[in-house]
């Protein structure tokens, strides 16, 4: 018996999270994932990967639910494998943004996430998941078209100073954030972040924040942790996030998410 009702909503974050440090789904998480539909409440992945990194995610939960995907931009429905809604970076914000940041910042280079695919500078050095899957297309210019994410890399600076140097020239255009150890910023369309598109999704099944649990890890998270009714970090989190949440639970890795959910549930 809880003394307070289960959350209504459930909305958690993956990598660093939610996922094991490979970036498996354990057993135990599927597991307390499903005990959170079997109540009747929403499970929300939220989360800055793109849809074309959900294929392994969306088998592991068996297809159900909605994500939230790169940072807010795009809803993404597991069960048909489709964008349902977007937020795009225009090309005229895009240009000026890619102008002001070549301008003021030496070595930086771009890629682009669109809706369906993405590109890249040829200098831009792939993360793990997009090593791994192979050739990627390169981008003679990433300000072509309306994109849902745009990326800034620097060779040396890093996440926590290029972030801040980037708010500073841009913040302005677009919205900021980074959730990687390397020196790596994603920039939305102004205003998009994981909170606004959970926000209006919970808005939509009749949810308040104070009804919501949130788990996240690094910065692109804390929006969504500062909106909900109830944050919890995960023990490997970076110190900004673990300063700002209600409470923190075991590291990704030691199923922390789960072991909530379990006595939520």
């Amino acid at each position: 018996m809880h003394s307070h009702p289960a959350p209504r909503l459930v909305a958690t974050d993956l990598d660093g999270t939610a996922l094991h440090r490979d970036g498996t789904v354990s057993p135990r998480t599927v597991a307390a994932f499903a005990r959170v539909e079997e109540s009747g409440a929403t499970l929300v992945f939220v989360t800055g990967r793109p849809p074309r990194w959900m294929g392994g995610v969306a088998s592991a939960v068996r297809h159900r639910g909605l994500a939230i995907c790169a940072n807010g931009a795009l809803i993404y429905d597991l069960h048909t494998e489709r964008i349902v809604e977007s937020h795009l970076i225009a090309v005229d914000v895009l240009e000026e943004v890619v102008a002001q940041l070549r301008a003021n910042v030496s070595d930086l280079v771009f890629s682009v996430e669109y809706e369906a695919g993405f590109a890249h500078e040829s200098d831009f050095l792939l993360g793990g998941l997009d090593r791994r899957a192979g050739a990627a297309p390169r981008a003679d210019s990433v300000t072509a078209r309306p994109c849902a994410k745009l990326l800034a890399l620097h060779p040396r600076m890093g996440a926590d100073e290029l972030h801040a140097l980037v708010h500073d020239l841009v913040g302005h255009l677009v919205t900021a954030t980074h959730s990687s150890s390397r020196g790596l910023i994603e920039m939305s369309a102004q205003g998009v972040t994981k909170a606004t598109a959970l926000a209006a999704l919970a808005k939509e099944q009749g949810i308040d924040a104070a009804e919501v649990v949130a788990f996240g890890d690094m910065p692109n998270d804390l929006p969504m942790l500062s909106w909900a009714g109830t944050s919890y970090a995960v023990a490997n989190a970076h110190p900004d996030v673990l300063a700002a949440v209600d409470h923190v639970t075991a590291a990704n890795d030691e199923d922390g998410v789960a072991q909530v959910l379990e006595k939520l549930f």
